[in-house]
């Protein structure tokens, strides 16, 4: 079964707009996303395929809706409570 990552061959979704000179972040939350993803995959609080598969379970409304490192992040926090790292109420930010 597909999940709404594997878009491949879908019809109804718009070409893919290539900024000219894009930076790699467009703010600076986003650069400590990755920093923090590197930083627990280096200290084996999960893996590649974990971090992959958590990606591609986001609910579709919630994946389309997203930006790109908004599912990392999204990822990140499954990741941390499914793992017991973190509860869920920890990570919520209320």
């Amino acid at each position: 079964m597909s999940r709404i990552n594997d878009v491949g061959g879908m019809v109804g979704f718009p070409p893919i707009v290539e900024e000219p000179d894009e930076p790699r972040f467009h703010a600076d939350w986003e650069a400590h996303v990755v920093a923090l993803n590197g930083a627990l995959l280096r200290r084996g609080v999960y893996n590649l395929d974990e971090f992959r598969d958590a990606i591609e379970r986001i609910p579709p409304g919630e994946y389309l809706a997203a930006s790109y490192y908004e599912k990392w992040f999204r990822a990140i926090t499954t990741l941390l409570a499914e793992k017991g790292v973190a509860r869920p109420e920890e990570l919520a930010g209320d």
